[in-house]
């Protein structure tokens, strides 16, 4: 049974950072992609990053530069660093064990595994 334990949200500033993290049990955890997404309220759920099993990573245009993905294999670990937060990263935040192809670039295909989420919120 794949489980997946998203932690680290919370109110922060402006200009702010936090470090998600999502714990994954059940899988292969080394042989698989994982994801990022954040869904804000009245609006689709929508890719933020994800890494590949080969460390490959692909960042959503709306936060590049500023939030990093990563992974510790020996933890069954995902985080996402997230850094000069503004109001509209405010969003649940969910992590996702999928897959990666390449047809010209790098894609992920997510499955339908899902964490519980966690709330980030950027606000003074």
């Amino acid at each position: 049974q794949v489980q997946l334990v998203e932690s680290g949200g919370g109110l922060v500033q402006p200009g702010g950072s936090l470090r998600l993290s999502c714990a994954a049990s059940g899988i292969f955890f080394s042989r698989n992609a994982m994801g990022w997404y954040r869904q804000a309220p009245g609006r689709e759920r929508e890719l933020v990053a994800f890494i590949t099993s080969g460390a490959y990573t692909n960042y959503a245009d709306s936060v590049s530069g500023r939030f990093t993905i990563s992974r510790d294999n020996a933890k069954n670990t995902v985080y996402l660093q997230m850094n000069s937060l503004k109001p509209e990263d405010t969003a649940v935040y969910y992590c996702n064990v999928g897959g990666a192809y390449r047809s010209g670039t790098v894609y992920y295909a997510p499955s339908t595994n899902w964490g519980q989420g966690t709330q980030v919120t950027v606000s003074s």
